[in-house]
């Protein structure tokens, strides 16, 4: 009786316990055969690569940005450090070298301990090989209901995995793929971010806090919560010694060791150079059209290419130290000549003009919202962030205060190329990418004000002008140009002062240049400019020769380099060569130079001197005055009408540097030459960052150059009076404040 009462209940929970099973493994089975979801065989296993970000360097190799999808880089498993190895295997899978994938006793615990009696430090269940396949294939479906699939998948993949790598190549894939947050994916990308090292530098308590991350990306990340991340690190510490990785007095000695980071975020917004980055993006997405054209697939977000740029890393940290400390100065200034009538603050149509451009008002008016609507909504204030050269300020303002805010701001673009061939060594592209992204350096056409002097110049000396030519000052009233009368800012008697060409264009009178042009003809001059490399369209007017034409900063770059390059121009270049991702050379990139002079070797010498003078008696002393600068330096300033324009052009013998500080909203200028001028507005830039330079001996080969010694006969054509004054008689009858009027005969 007894036994038959054991039967009876022992029989109905067997029973229970064999369809669990039983239900189990055909659970298993139906994932097996795809029923939940195809598995992926071990052919796509063994074939699957990964996504990779695409890297740009220096040319000083240093790395700047990368372009990707997934910032991944993958690195072999022979760069891994071996405490990093074994930091990830004590805190993350202990018995890592004895499973096939799945970690039985592990999975054991998890049911007894976590499930049944609800005990959640016990840990989880999964082994490092499937973690791998959740990397590789990560969850698409977060429900309650899809973990049990999920597991078992990930198990099934592991297993299958653990058939077709070694246990070293599981692990170099699974810290190739693993994330670290932030859109950061593996090991290596983690290294460069955190600690601006590489994974093979990273010391053993750095390499712990990156594993120490694993477990909770965000919850460990050391930049949001050091405290936390440091007592994970010395947790996996503490795990090192648990399986004897690390002695004892090792690891308490390694704890005391405080949390440092060196931290670099390459964002597309953000780091060094980002005006340079995009522009080299851009040139990068057309490379590989035409590459894909001829049927090789590349993707600059994914193939892990390798750019290999021209800029150099410390001019360009340098140059927008320079750029930062000057526009900070200046902008104060701007809005304190303003004062209260800015026209930003007083100018109401040209406030509702700039707010009419923005995304807000073109939003509300596809709405169809009527007029009142739309301005009562761009009135309404919030919170929100204004950005200014303090930093960051949170403020109760409207849209329209945002506009206003942002359109007095004064930008810049200004680069630095080597004059042989084109290669650019520092590009700036503006004041701050997040905020502005137009690049004023080639995007950006403005007018070049006096920087076209030299080209009319040169064109007057290529015709045969003398340089010792001299051109009265005086105003002259055109009558077949609408009574056009160009003027000077200049001396009160200039109207009796004659200049030699020399003495004109180091002082830039305006005058004078126009009458140089006429001289010359616009023709001549035109032709001229085209020989030296611009490409822009220029207006076929007198008006050319005080720089009305429009031109790119690059572009002028290009041009400027003749004078130091033999006479031919050269175009600016970004890129030196793009390999793969195993460093197989994919392209090089050679320089675009002009084939022939674009003038006599005769004429070049006379321009450098003429531009030498402009640094050291004329417009830019200040060269020698305030910023004490002795190298040798040729340059030419530019100030455009109504002070819209400020711009300069530094020329050493291996290096041209063009720097324009400006508005983005044509509509405004500086209130004053004083402020507006070449010379305080733009040159500052370049002789602050040329200042930097002398320091550093790395860079004599730039700064301790010289200019070839000009020939006997060019300094004796330079040789005669910089002005003549005209004679008594001439002067008893000239009316210093009439101008003269007469018709333009350069046309």
């Amino acid at each position: 009786m007894l036994k038959r009462l054991k039967s009876k209940y022992l029989k109905y929970p067997l029973l229970g316990i064999g369809i669990l099973i039983t239900g189990a493994i055909l659970f298993v089975f139906s994932v097996y055969l795809g029923a939940w979801g195809k598995l992926p065989s071990k052919n796509e296993l063994a074939d699957f690569e990964y996504q990779r970000a695409s890297e740009v360097y220096t040319a000083d190799s240093v790395l700047i940005g990368k372009y990707y999808l997934n910032d991944r880089q993958p690195i072999e498993y022979s760069e891994f450090p071996k405490y990093l190895v074994e930091a990830l295997i004590s805190i993350e899978d202990e018995r890592y070298y004895d499973h096939l994938g799945i970690d039985y006793p592990s999975l054991l615990r998890v049911g007894f301990k976590t499930i049944l009696m609800q005990d959640q430090s016990s840990g989880g269940g999964s082994t490092i090989t499937q973690q791998l396949a959740k990397n590789l294939y990560p969850r698409r479906e977060r429900k309650k209901t899809n973990i049990t699939v999920n597991k078992v998948k990930e198990m099934i993949i592991a297993s299958r995995l653990e058939g077709i790598f070694s246990k070293d190549e599981i692990l170099t894939h699974y810290l190739n793929t693993v994330s670290f947050g932030d859109n950061t994916f593996g090991i290596e990308s983690a290294s460069l971010k955190f600690f601006n090292k590489k994974t093979n530098q990273l010391n053993i308590e750095e390499a712990s806090v990156l594993v120490g991350m694993l477990k909770a990306t965000y919850g460990y990340n050391p930049r949001v919560y050091p405290e936390r991340s440091l007592a994970r690190r010395n947790l996996v510490l503490q795990s090192m010694v648990n399986n004897d990785f690390l002695l004892e007095v090792e690891k308490d000695s390694l704890t005391a060791i405080p949390l440092k980071l060196n931290y670099r975020k390459y964002d597309y917004t953000d780091g060094i150079a980002p005006y340079f980055r995009e522009e080299v993006r851009k040139k990068l997405i057309k490379w590989a059209k035409s590459e894909n054209e001829k049927g090789n697939e590349y993707n600059i977000y994914t193939s892990g290419l390798k750019i290999y740029t021209t800029i150099n890393y410390k001019m360009q940290v340098m140059a927008e130290e320079a750029m930062k400390k000057h526009m900070g100065k200046l902008q104060k200034s701007f809005e304190e000549s303003y004062g209260k009538k800015a026209p930003w603050i007083r100018n109401k149509k040209l406030v509702e003009k700039a707010v009419r451009a923005t995304p807000h008002y073109k939003k509300l008016l596809k709405n169809k919202l009527s007029t009142s609507e739309i301005w009562d909504s761009l009135s309404q204030k919030r919170s929100m962030t204004l950005t200014d050269w303090s930093g960051d300020k949170t403020v109760n303002a409207s849209v329209i205060d945002s506009v206003q805010h942002y359109m007095k701001f004064l930008n810049t673009g200004s680069m630095a190329i080597n004059p042989e061939t084109g290669a650019v060594q520092t590009w700036i592209g503006g004041i701050d990418f997040k905020r502005f992204k137009f690049d004023h350096v080639a995007q950006a056409q403005r007018q070049v004000g006096s920087t076209f002097k030299p080209i009319v110049y040169t064109a007057a000396l290529e015709t045969g002008i003398p340089p010792c030519a001299y051109f009265s000052a005086r105003e002259v009233e055109y009558e077949n140009l609408k009574g056009w009368s160009p003027s000077n800012s200049g001396k009160k008697d200039e109207a009796y002062l004659n200049y030699s060409m020399e003495q004109a264009l180091s002082n830039s009178v305006n005058t004078v240049a126009v009458k140089v042009l006429e001289a010359t003809g616009i023709e001549n001059v035109l032709a001229q400019a085209k020989k030296m490399g611009v490409f822009s369209k220029l207006p076929n007017q007198p008006s050319v020769a005080l720089g009305t034409g429009q031109i790119y900063l690059n572009e002028l770059a290009g041009v400027y380099a003749s004078y130091v390059n033999n006479g031919k121009a050269v175009l600016p270049y970004l890129i030196e060569s793009i390999t793969n991702q195993n460093d197989s050379l994919l392209v090089d990139f050679e320089p675009k130079r002009a084939r022939n002079r674009a003038f006599s070797k005769q004429t070049e010498q006379i321009m450098l001197e003429m531009m030498k003078s402009t640094i050291n008696s004329g417009t830019a002393k200040r060269i020698r005055s305030t910023y004490k600068l002795t190298n040798d330096i040729a340059g030419k300033t530019g100030t455009t009408q109504n002070n819209k324009d400020a711009w300069f052009v530094a020329l050493t013998p291996r290096l041209v540097h063009i720097t324009w500080v400006g508005l983005d909203n044509h509509e405004i200028g500086f209130k004053s030459t004083s402020l507006g001028q070449g010379a305080n507005a733009a040159l500052p830039i370049f002789a602050s960052w040329y200042q930097q330079l002398n320091k550093h001996k790395e860079f004599n080969y730039i700064t301790k150059a010289r200019f070839e010694k000009p020939n006997p006969f060019v300094l004796d054509q330079l040789n005669c009076e910089p002005v003549k004054r005209d004679g008594f008689f001439k002067r008893l009858f000239t009316n210093p404040k009439k101008k003269k009027s007469k018709r333009f005969k350069g046309q």
